[in-house]
């Protein structure tokens, strides 16, 4: 099954390589066309090649500025629930009424109308926070706001056994629906996998982070229910893509690089399990093993707890 994008197939990927000097095509929806020079095996070149947009997003709850991320301008409403649900701002789907999408040659605002609850929750945030960076740790109070509560996932051994060859399975699919990346080599990519590994909702950004948050916010819109499978990523497992996962509910993170010590402790911490340098058939598994079977080649149910 495609990837899906807004409850539509993805397009399908263009048959180039990354760069410079290859095939083109015609059309590549989050990326524009700038006239480059170069020199490839010893011959010199000018043409025109793909370039992935990237520009500032400012997020406005209520008619409060509260973050600028700088992002690939696509699928920008999901982008805004995802960022809202992961960060903590919304403690469920439904807070969020509204986002109106606002452009300008600054870049592009995000009205997002949220109901009074969540609204209180930003304000008393806010008046601890005197700044924010790509870390999104910049402004906090203290090491009591870093690690913020994370939902309770099922115990590892309690719930579904995922298997190695599931996640070889979704890492082999990235390539044909990373569409942007084909075109430009130089966005990441954030995608939900079936316990088979199936990979079947993918999105794409120049920030790993956003990517993230774009198919949190996927997710959370179209009902899927996250924790029947995983989540994998091109990138580095830092602190944050561990805490955005878990606090989507999903059990497991795969990354086709590696962990940071933070993001281990934190995926500890959440019962999640953390997968890093997930290539082809080979993987480290970081914190809780139980939940990943490296033998079997098919997903299984494990049997729930006594009592329930």
């Amino acid at each position: 099954m495609a990837s899906e994008r807004s409850g539509k197939p993805a397009a399908p990927a263009p048959a180039l390589s990354a760069g410079a000097g290859a095939a083109r095509p015609t059309f590549c929806e989050g990326a524009r066309v700038l006239p480059v020079q170069g020199v490839r095996a010893g011959a010199a070149f000018a043409v025109d090649d793909w370039v992935a947009e990237e520009v500032p997003v400012a997020l406005e709850y209520n008619g409060i500025s509260h973050a600028v991320m700088l992002a690939t301008p696509l699928d920008l409403e999901e982008f805004a629930l995802g960022f809202s649900l992961s960060e903590g701002i919304l403690s469920a789907p439904h807070e969020l009424f509204s986002v109106e999408e606002e452009s300008s040659e600054q870049g592009i605002t995000l009205h997002l109308r949220i109901a009074g609850e969540a609204f209180a929750r930003l304000k008393d945030r806010r008046r601890s926070m005197t700044g924010r960076t790509g870390c999104g740790l910049c402004g906090t109070e203290s090491l009591a706001q870093v690690a913020r509560h994370l939902p309770e996932l099922a115990t590892p051994g309690q719930g579904r056994l995922f298997s190695r060859a599931a996640i070889a399975r979704a890492m082999g699919q990235f390539v044909e629906h990373q569409t942007l990346q084909q075109a430009t080599g130089a966005v990441h990519a954030a995608a939900w996998c079936s316990a088979e590994g199936e990979v079947k909702w993918l999105r794409e950004d120049v920030g790993r982070h956003n990517a993230l948050d774009k198919l949190i916010g996927a997710l959370a819109r179209h009902e899927v229910k996250a924790g029947e499978g995983f989540i994998a990523v091109t990138s580095r497992a830092s602190f944050e893509m561990v805490q955005k996962t878990s606090s989507a509910g999903v059990p497991l993170l795969a990354a086709v690089s590696a962990p940071t010590s933070f993001a281990v402790a934190t995926a500890a911490r959440a019962n999640m399990t953390l997968v890093g340098f997930a290539r082809r058939q080979d993987l480290v598994v970081y914190c809780h093993p139980e939940r990943l079977d490296l033998h079997d080649s098919e997903p299984q149910l494990l049997h729930p707890p006594h009592g329930h």
